[in-house]
C-alpha cells in the first residue's frame, strides 16, 4: 500500500459513519443505526502520514483486507458496502 495522509484517512472515516472520541490518539468508532460498534481504529496526533505498516494494522482492525482499505480510502469502497462486508462477517448485527 502506498503511503496515506493522516487527515486523508481521518476525513474518509468520518464519512463513512465513524465518530472521533480524542484521548492520547484519535479513536474512530463506528456507527451502525445510530449505536457504537465494536469497530474501531485510531490514529495518532503525532504522525502526519502512515506507511504501509501501519495501514496493514488498521484494515485488521476495520476488518477489511489491504486492498479493501485503500477502495476504502480512495472512495470505491462505500459505506453501505463496507456494512455489508461487516454484517457478512458477523463483526455487527443487524
Amino acid at each position: 500500500m502506498k503511503p496515506r495522509k493522516t487527515k486523508e484517512i481521518s476525513s474518509q472515516l468520518l464519512k463513512k459513519g465513524f465518530m472521533s472520541e480524542k484521548r492520547d490518539h484519535t479513536f474512530f468508532y463506528l456507527y451502525y443505526k445510530n449505536k457504537k460498534t465494536s469497530i474501531y481504529t485510531k490514529l495518532s496526533h503525532s504522525i502526519k502520514e502512515y506507511s504501509d505498516n501501519l495501514l496493514s494494522q488498521m484494515a485488521k482492525q476495520l476488518s477489511l483486507s489491504n486492498s479493501e482499505l485503500e477502495d476504502f480510502i480512495d472512495c470505491p469502497l462505500s459505506y453501505d458496502k463496507f456494512i455489508s462486508i461487516l454484517l457478512k462477517q458477523n463483526k455487527i448485527q443487524v
